[in-house]
């Protein structure tokens, strides 16, 4: 009689565990990345702490009053985060949602390196730094959906 249960292989397992995925990313979070910043990483952090945690509509109103360099920069990124959950999320409406800034980090770019003259025929190394931002917008109600999908998932294996 128990070997009428059969035990399922590991490859559908994996199989079902990456479907799984797919359809949780499909409504999860959404992603805007910005490269390439012409402003220091340093700086940049300033204006993303301000809005980290906040409430899409808050955030974009501390943005547009902010007067640090990168908040104009930043205020267009959660724009094209917005317009790109509205893309993933066509039958949700973007009021009913309730987005957040789930989460932003500020990583450094590439450094361009110049000279500056400096006293008695040396010179100085100037490090023009930049950076790169990537913002996380996610719903409020879909916060604990994900969640519970992978719990669910871990339990049938």
């Amino acid at each position: 009689m128990e070997a009428t249960a059969k035990k399922t292989k590991r490859s559908v397992l994996k199989r079902e565990k990456r479907d799984v995925k797919k359809e949780a990313a499909k409504t999860g979070p959404v992603t805007a990345k910005l490269k390439n910043v012409p402003t220091s990483p340093r700086k940049m952090r300033l204006v993303a702490d301000l809005i980290r945690g906040e409430r899409v509509s808050k955030a974009l109103n501390i943005l547009k009053y902010e007067p640090k360099v990168g908040a104009p920069r930043l205020e267009k990124l959660l724009l094209s985060a917005i317009s790109n959950w509205e893309a993933k999320n066509q039958d949700v409406k973007l009021e009913d949602a309730d987005l957040i800034v789930k989460d932003i980090f500020v990583d450094g770019g590439r450094i361009l390196k110049r000279l500056r003259p400096a006293p008695q025929g040396r010179a100085h190394r100037v490090r023009k730094r930049s950076n790169h931002v990537t913002l996380v917008v996610e719903s409020l109600k879909a916060t604990g959906a994900a969640e519970i999908v992978t719990a669910e998932l871990e339990t049938k294996e």
